[in-house]
């Protein structure tokens, strides 16, 4: 299927998130859909809520909200002209704002639309306390504008460093080496990173030896963080994560149908790895999420905080409209 590019215009960029228990105030999405392709992409499950297909049509056919610095400036502005240009008390207003919520904001198409940067120039404007999750090392043209504003966190997803895997399972994403290598580039400008370490894909990329290797690597590149997550599949996901392992790992297919007789992997298997992932903290003194912009990001830490219960999660995920439950996975 061709990749087909779709020009659109949106009313508003920043989509307030009003429930209370997720650790960020706003989120942007200058695209929809993601030429990323993941298999495992909880943001599948939303397509059905746009008319779209969570099959092929949510890789190849992008959405681009041309408009969305221009929206965003328009919302950022009226704010500013009910507390009389006062632009620090705009950005305590606002809060925190998390870009990439559904879609990889530096997808492919970013390298000409540049809809992201035009973002950040505009939350750089008003001092807007911002994380960005990617798996793209364009994110590294932006560096002049991370390096202006006042509080900002980058967030990079990895959930394995074998780059045979990650073809398969992320057929667009860039390499797990060229992730490592922006990571440790971010870093070492001065940029706040964190390895988004989500999903844990069982009998895939959950083992021991597996999650310390990255817990190593983001250690070594710089990160401040590691944030972690379980793979969760909704019946939309579930059906072509369930595809992609019947072509490539046809023997994982029974243990996953006992595994997830539901949306989430069984009670003792999250257990594990949590307790697995919570001594690779303290082994490499990488804390789960931070304070500040980047724990915007931090769906892990939300899950943790709730205390991993699936029932619980399911009750905040029910109560959630389209583009809050972007984090609830």
């Amino acid at each position: 299927m061709p990749k087909e590019y779709e020009p659109i215009t949106v009313k508003q960029t920043l989509t307030k998130v009003k429930e209370e228990r997720m650790p960020f105030n706003w989120s942007v999405n200058p695209y929809r859909g993601c030429a990323h392709g993941c298999s495992f992409c909880y943001a599948r499950g939303f397509q059905a809520f746009i008319d779209k297909g969570a099959d092929d049509e949510f890789q190849n056919h992008i959405m681009l909200k041309m408009n969305a610095a221009e929206a965003l400036e328009a919302q950022l502005s009226k704010l500013a002209v009910r507390f009389n240009h006062d632009i620090e008390a705009v950005s305590r207003h606002v809060g925190s704002v998390a870009i990439g919520t559904v879609t990889d904001p530096y997808q492919p198409a970013e390298g000409k639309a540049m809809l992201t940067r035009e973002c950040l120039k505009v939350l750089a404007k008003y001092r807007i306390d911002t994380s960005i999750t990617t798996r793209s090392p364009l994110i590294l043209r932006d560096l002049d504008l991370l390096g202006i504003m006042p509080s900002v966190a980058v967030n990079i997803s990895l959930n394995t460093l074998d780059g045979q895997l990650a073809r398969k399972l992320e057929p667009g994403s860039p390499l797990p080496s060229k992730r490592l290598d922006t990571l440790e580039r971010l870093s070492g400008h001065g940029v706040q990173t964190a390895v988004f370490m989500a999903p844990i894909l069982p009998y895939l990329t959950d083992s021991a030896d597996q999650m310390e290797a990255i817990f190593a690597a983001a250690r070594e590149r710089g990160a401040s963080y590691v944030i972690t997550s379980l793979l969760r599949l909704s019946p939309d996901v579930k059906k072509w994560y369930y595809k992609t392992l019947r072509e490539h790992f046809p023997e994982k297919l029974a243990a996953y149908r006992n595994l997830y007789t539901g949306r989430y992997a069984e009670d003792e298997y999250r257990q594990r790895i949590r307790s697995i992932t919570e001594e690779l903290r303290r082994k490499h003194e990488l804390s789960p999420a931070p304070a500040g912009a980047a724990a915007a990001a931090g769906t892990a830490w939300a899950k943790e905080r709730a205390g991993g219960s699936s029932r619980e999660l399911e009750r905040i995920a029910g109560q959630l409209p389209l583009e809050q439950l972007s984090f609830v996975f």
